[in-house]
């Protein structure tokens, strides 16, 4: 809406685009959510002003001549259960949701990160790997790797995905590796035998090329998710020392031979033991061919983060999983607390992206594996037939993910007690900054940047994105 001054500059001819550029960066934008629902990422109609009024409420400092680290960007886990829900919708409503989902105009979220599973998840319908054999036969060579599975489901939704967004970062992570590389033939827990170190690495070739054949580029891979959980279903224990060795000694000399560019990194589990990514890239050998680690967030303090980018300042940091579910029939929604933890705590310690766990389920959070699969992992949309709603997961990233598109910067702000916050400048020149109001009361408080004060009020349990 222009100002009463900018319409008399405008409608005499004075105005120019020059004029409109000043004008829009005194003004912000802002999304907004509720925590009563009554508003649920919602642009508001009113933009708000940056004037030279001070007053003495709380201050939220905004300064993008300090910068940390570049984003990636904002997404879900893409299970197979989730692909097997979106591929069953027709045509039509699919197309509607993944175009709410991946692209970026309108109220379309721009989800721009995707984590995938190489193999079976515990949200699959059944487990599996690329490379299945009865007991006591092996195949060295992965002469017998086959995306299988996948081409029934995640493959053609991720094409329809990469046809709303091609630069879609996608990042791949083994629950287990194929029952004959293990140490027991059992999908839950054991460990990767000596023998078949050299056998697995041909298989994350053999994955990291194949998807590429199908149009799938993979920008990253983990080594293993959640090494130190055995009980999981499938799953696979991977201590250290170990992930240290495959990677040093077979991993990374093969994608370098192969040319694989795509990234390796470690670790894959929760903040509460920093000391399994550092030990690792403590390891000269090893490190030379990671480019970081990534973290969930089940255990441990979200700040254990920058003690690994301490360490080791010259390798990246990830965010790659929390599970954030509601009641269906919640009356609030509590969105302050993913925000908090997720959105701003990740990335406001060294975070490069910021995954939730899962894209979509339906509403009896199906399908999850026997023996160990997850049957409280909601997605962030619940998928019933063609119709499908959204939930907290979906609320708390598109925050993010719409208005901080990859190649984003984290840019400096001070944090308050009750008003926990980030902000960012984008590759066009914008500005971001997102507040959660986790006090007991409503906030009114200052932004201010570049010597100019802007006046913004938030409800208790409520989350803001400003842009400007």
């Amino acid at each position: 809406m222009l100002s009463t001054k900018a319409f008399r500059l405008f409608i005499t001819g004075v105005f120019t685009f020059s004029s409109f550029a000043v004008l829009a960066q005194n003004q912000a934008e802002v999304w907004l959510t509720k925590a009563d629902r009554s508003v649920l990422f919602a642009r508001q109609a009113t933009n708000l002003s940056f004037t030279a009024t001070k007053n003495n409420s709380p201050i939220i400092t905004v300064n993008d001549k300090e910068t940390y680290q570049s984003i990636d960007g904002f997404g879900y886990a893409l299970t197979g259960g989730s692909a097997q829900h979106i591929i069953k919708m027709s045509a039509p409503a699919r197309a509607a949701l993944l175009k709410e989902l991946f692209a970026t105009d309108g109220n379309n979220i721009g989800v721009s990160y995707i984590r995938l599973s190489i193999g079976a998840s515990d949200l699959n319908e059944k487990v599996f790997s690329y490379n299945d054999l009865p007991g006591g036969q092996t195949d060295l060579m992965q002469a017998k790797f086959d995306l299988g599975p996948d081409k029934v489901d995640v493959i053609p939704v991720m094409k329809e995905i990469l046809a709303i967004n091609p630069k879609l970062k996608i990042m791949g992570s083994p629950w287990s590796p194929p029952l004959w590389m293990k140490t027991t033939y059992d999908a839950r827990g054991g460990m990767l035998k000596p023998e078949y170190y050299d056998a697995y690495t041909k298989y994350f070739v053999r994955y990291v090329q194949e998807m590429q054949k199908e149009g799938i580029p993979i920008d990253a891979i983990t080594v293993q998710n959640e090494p130190l959980h055995p009980g999981n279903n499938p799953s696979l224990l991977m201590v250290a020392p170990d992930q240290a060795l495959f990677v040093k000694k077979f991993l990374g000399p093969a994608f370098a031979k192969a040319n694989i560019k795509t990234k390796i990194i470690v670790y894959d589990h929760n903040a509460d033991r920093p000391d399994y990514p550092i030990t690792i890239l403590d390891d000269p050998e090893a490190k030379k061919y990671i480019d970081g680690s990534a973290f969930h967030l089940y255990g441990g303090n979200i700040e254990a983060l920058s003690d690994v980018h301490n360490a080791h300042p010259d390798k990246n940091i990830y965010f790659s999983e929390q599970m954030v579910v509601e009641q269906p029939d919640a009356k609030d929604i509590k969105i302050v607390n993913p925000v908090r933890r997720l959105i701003i705590g990740a990335t406001r310690n060294w975070s490069k992206n910021v995954l939730e766990w899962n894209l979509a389920a339906d509403p009896e959070n199906k399908p999850y594996t026997d023996r160990g699969g997850c049957s409280m992992c909601q997605g962030a949309v619940t998928i019933d037939k063609d119709a499908y709603s959204r939930n907290l997961a979906y609320y708390s990233i598109a925050h993010a993910s719409k208005f901080v598109r990859p190649g984003a910067v984290r840019i400096a702000t001070n944090d308050l007690t009750d008003l926990p916050n980030v902000a960012f400048k984008t590759p066009d020149g914008k500005h971001v900054l997102i507040v959660a109001n986790s006090g007991k009361n409503a906030n009114t408080f200052n932004i201010v940047f570049n010597g100019k004060t802007l006046v913004a009020t938030l409800d208790k349990g409520s989350v803001a994105t400003y842009i400007w």
